[in-house]
């Protein structure tokens, strides 16, 4: 499977603390095992939003899921907060 990552995406990351990033890379091995999680409507059609627990926060993962390419694309890493706007303006 191949995985790709927006700038947005890469940016979150860069900004998170160790054992933040070890709950994010366990979150990453749930959506790369089985592709699951919310699946948009309108604007954000196709893109899937997983919600996990970092360190006592929920956080969500957007990202696109390609079957026939065997291809994951992770857009956007945040709270709840505004994350729906800013993932608009990103996709």
């Amino acid at each position: 499977m191949h995985v790709l990552q927006s700038h947005t995406f890469k940016n979150a990351v860069k900004k998170l603390h160790k054992n933040q990033k070890e709950s994010l890379d366990e979150a990453i091995k749930v959506i790369l095992g089985n592709p699951l999680g919310e699946l948009k409507k309108g604007d954000l059609a196709e893109v899937r939003v997983y919600k996990f627990r970092m360190i006592n926060n929920l956080t969500l993962v957007a990202y696109k899921y390609d079957e026939q390419n065997s291809l994951i694309k992770f857009f956007a890493l945040g709270s709840h907060e505004n994350f729906y706007r800013d993932l608009k303006v990103n996709i």
